[in-house]
C-alpha cells in the first residue's frame, strides 16, 4: 500500500518539477528558481550520469523505478519521460525520439531561462 502511495506522490512531484523546468521562466518571480532547477537537472544528467554510468541520470527516476520494481513493474525504460508517456497514453513511443525531444526541450527552456534572467538582471542594474 505504501508503495502505491509513493508511486503517486513521486509522479505528482516529478511531473511538477518537469513542468516547472519547462515553463517556470514565464513568471518573473520564479525565473531564478527555474534557472536553478534547470542547472541542477543538467548537472544531474551530466555529472551524476558520469558517476552512475548513464548520461541523463536522475535520482528521482532511480528512486521511482525502484518503487515500481517493488510493485512488480518490469522492463522499465531508461527514460522517465518515455515511462510517463507510455504509462498514461498506452503508446510505445521510440525511446530515441523521446530522448531527443527531452534534450531539445531542456535546452530550449535553459536558453529561454538564461535570456530572461539576464534581461531581468540588466533591467535591475539600469534602474537600481
Amino acid at each position: 500500500m505504501i508503495y502505491h502511495i509513493l508511486d503517486i506522490l513521486i509522479i505528482v512531484f516529478h511531473f511538477s518539477l518537469i513542468f516547472f523546468n519547462l515553463f517556470g521562466w514565464i513568471w518573473r518571480k520564479t525565473r531564478i528558481f527555474n534557472f536553478i532547477t534547470l542547472v541542477l537537472t543538467g548537472a544531474s544528467w551530466l555529472f551524476l550520469g558520469l558517476i552512475f554510468g548513464t548520461l541523463g541520470y536522475c535520482p528521482l527516476t532511480d528512486w521511482h523505478f525502484s518503487i515500481l520494481t517493488k510493485l512488480g513493474e518490469t522492463d522499465l525504460p531508461d527514460s522517465y519521460i518515455k515511462y510517463i508517456i507510455d504509462r498514461f497514453t498506452g503508446l510505445n513511443i521510440s525511446a530515441s525520439l523521446v530522448d531527443k525531444i527531452t534534450l531539445y526541450a531542456f535546452l530550449a527552456a535553459l536558453t529561454i531561462s538564461i535570456f530572461f534572467n539576464v534581461r531581468d538582471l540588466m533591467k535591475l542594474k539600469k534602474t537600481g
